[in-house]
């Protein structure tokens, strides 16, 4: 994210403008836009003239400046774009003000959003802004006979390959090298910085020779870890251990995958943990949340009007964070979301134990 300006106007708002420069940054921008922001950006829109001569075709597509009351977002991961919907406010063509329209932001495309942005949405930006200088990571899990290769980004980890032996006739040797090779054409057909290569046993070490001697370029990216499991099970695992750390100096997965399991820890235990809209907004009035676990959707549900918590959302947050709390938003694209879905969507690690 290429943050370029902000501008205070009336009304305690702000105007931001900015450039996505990836699909994490699109997908950022999903949580931070809500109905009754504005945003503004360049587009096309089909214009029917009235004085066209020729066979009605519905009209021609032109350029457009507009400016949206935005009433829905939708992220669409697979097509590279941000949907925004909305009431046209301000446009170069005045006789389009008051249709609706759709905004499709694409990475690169530039944008100016005027909101009243609370402190976590603005955290949110400068966190994509700093994360520009992150690498970008492949989790490869590999044992007997099979390797998964999974990218990581910002809003989750995702399979990019599954790879299976050969299951026919032939000797196990040149079944294995086959399996590695196929390997090694994956990897290097990808664009990463570091690759975090895992598995149980000795596999993964005759794996990443095998790599490293097919594309030499890729031996000093490759860090070896062991683990249990492949698959997402294998992801999982490397999360939870700290490796991104290690090559990443921050990443938002493996907080969120470290902070879950603290959670399902404590309540297991019945330490010092709360879970639920009501409780854990009791423990924040008390001033007892030591770190607030908030789900993206959830929370965008809630200020969109349209959430089940009956709780003030906002209120909760900026309570934690007044007392001296952490806040930390979790995808719910990635596993650790998904099991704070199950909990209600907010949970909470205190500093003590509440009655």
């Amino acid at each position: 994210m290429h943050i370029q300006g902000r501008e205070s106007v009336e009304g305690g708002r702000e105007r931001i403008t900015l450039v996505p420069e990836s699909l994490d940054d699109l997908w950022h921008l999903q949580y931070v836009l809500e109905p009754g922001d504005r945003i503004e950006g360049q587009t096309t829109r089909r214009i029917q003239r009235e004085d066209d001569r020729v066979r009605d075709t519905g009209g021609q597509r032109e350029p457009m400046g507009v400016v949206l009351a935005v009433e829905d977002v939708e992220f669409h991961k697979f097509a590279n774009r941000l949907r925004v919907s909305g009431e046209i406010e301000g446009a170069s063509r005045e006789d389009q003000i008051g249709h609706h329209h759709t905004l499709n932001v694409e990475e690169f495309d530039e944008v100016t959003i005027e909101k009243a942005w609370k402190p976590d949405q603005l955290e949110r930006l400068e966190e994509a802004e700093e994360a520009r200088e992150n690498p970008d990571i492949a989790i490869v899990t590999v044992e007997e006979g099979a390797a998964y290769v999974h990218t990581v980004s910002q809003y989750g980890t995702e399979e990019y390959a599954s790879i299976a032996g050969p299951t026919g006739k032939g000797e196990y040797a040149r079944a294995r090298s086959e399996l590695f090779s196929e390997l090694a054409s994956v990897l290097a057909s990808l664009d990463v910085d570091a690759i975090v290569l895992a598995g149980p046993g000795f596999t993964k070490e005759d794996a990443k020779k095998h790599v490293a001697d097919d594309h030499p370029e890729l031996a000093e990216l490759i860090t070896t870890v062991d683990t249990s499991s492949v698959g997402d099970r294998g992801v999982h695992e490397v999360l939870k251990r700290g490796v991104l750390e290690e090559v990443q100096a921050e990443t938002r997965i493996a907080e969120e995958a470290e902070l879950i399991d603290e959670l399902m820890r404590r309540i297991k235990e019945g330490e010092t943990a709360v879970y639920g809209p009501e409780a854990v907004a009791e423990a924040a009035e008390y001033g007892a949340v030591e770190t607030l676990l908030i789900l993206d959707q959830r929370l965008r549900e809630e200020r969109g009007g349209e959430g089940e918590w009956g709780i003030d959302a906002n209120g909760v947050i900026e309570s934690v964070e007044r007392q001296g709390g952490d806040v930390t938003v979790f995808s719910a694209e990635f596993d650790p979301g998904k099991q704070l879905s199950g909990l209600g969507g907010i949970a909470a690690l205190l500093r003590y134990r509440i009655q």
